[in-house]
């Protein structure tokens, strides 16, 4: 509870001056693309769609002596779309986040997303967006334990079907649906009551998450559509969606998406997830009805982006643990 303390301030100062520049050349670079900075409500119906994350929640006492339950968002993904349903085309937000029983080196319970949307373009221009915002870090290499890359260089564009070829020997849209078959071919393990989606993160962290992102940054793209969430089915192969995840370093810094505007597919989305979510935890978090009304209204295209904000910090500065670049972590 002493981290405000002078001697222990002083030995993140460097860090912190680092992520107030980045920051404010970050929030440059939007202005001058057009975006218009946003602030939405933290307390939210739901606070995503996420079936493995713990959440938040508090309760809301009305004047009238009602109560409202309500939760901390984990991301503010809803409450942009929204906006962008409403009529604004380019937005972004520097957004606190909550998610509850997580804590390592790079997780904190509350932390900074930056998030962003574009309406009218697909989601590779949110591509070009992410090698346009690493080189803002003005450092001459990102840095994670004893892995580098170049924030300069341009970023490897690598399907999740080719990272499973090449780092896993494996062929994964053969494997849909079949655990035994991926973990057999994998020659990972598969414990009692695994999912084909466990046995998938298992490889994912034992052979190919460490080395994406090595020397220069990685995106990871065409995620099997099962694993869709939020985002569109590619056209002219459905197996796949439009998702894509921004690694340096071996470490996940982003999650984007060409976005899912289909208010039916996207209802049919939430609940399975929810009813998974209950399936492994016993918990269900509610459905946003006013983020599905904005779909129904109306959602253009347009693709966007959630980026870990402290976790960029972290490896521009080279911080061994996300409490080095927080201005005073929970506790």
């Amino acid at each position: 509870m002493t981290d405000w303390r002078p001697d222990r301030l002083d030995r993140r100062l460097p860090n912190l001056r680092t992520r107030a520049r980045l920051q404010s050349s970050l929030r440059q670079w939007f202005a001058r693309e057009g975006f218009v900075e946003v602030e939405t409500p933290i307390l939210q119906v739901a606070p995503g769609a996420e079936v493995h994350l713990s959440g938040f929640v508090t309760g809301w006492e009305l004047p009238d002596g009602e109560e409202r339950v309500r939760w901390l968002h984990s991301s503010p993904e809803f409450a942009m779309k929204k906006l962008l349903a409403g009529g604004v085309p380019r937005l972004f937000q520097f957004a606190r986040v909550f998610r509850n029983a997580e804590g390592s080196a790079l997780h904190h319970p509350e932390f900074t997303m930056l998030e962003w949307y574009r309406a009218g373009v697909g989601y590779e221009t949110i591509m070009d967006d992410c090698a346009a915002l690493l080189a803002l870090t003005d450092v001459k290499e990102l840095r994670w334990e004893d892995r580098v890359c170049d924030p300069t260089a341009m970023p490897e564009r690598l399907t999740v079907v080719e990272a499973f070829e090449r780092y896993a020997g494996v062929d994964l849209l053969a494997t849909v649906g079949s655990a035994e078959m991926l973990s057999r071919t994998s020659g990972i393990a598969m414990h009692a009551g695994d999912s084909w989606e466990d046995v998938f993160f298992r490889i994912m962290f034992e052979k190919i998450e460490h080395r994406l992102g090595a020397g220069r940054p990685t995106i990871l793209c065409e995620y099997p559509i099962s694993m869709a969430a939020l985002a569109r089915a590619k056209p002219g192969d459905p197996r796949v969606a439009e998702r894509f995840e921004l690694y340096c370093c071996g470490v996940e810094l982003a999650n984007a998406f060409g976005e899912l505007t289909d208010p039916a597919i996207q209802r049919a989305r939430l609940q399975a997830d929810m009813d998974e979510k209950e399936r492994l935890y016993g918990v269900r978090w509610p459905v946003d009805s006013d983020f599905l009304a904005a779909l129904e209204h109306g959602l253009p295209d347009c693709a966007g982006i959630a980026l870990g904000f402290d976790r960029l910090v972290m490896l521009a500065t080279g911080a061994n643990h996300i409490e080095e670049v927080l201005w005073l972590p929970v506790r």
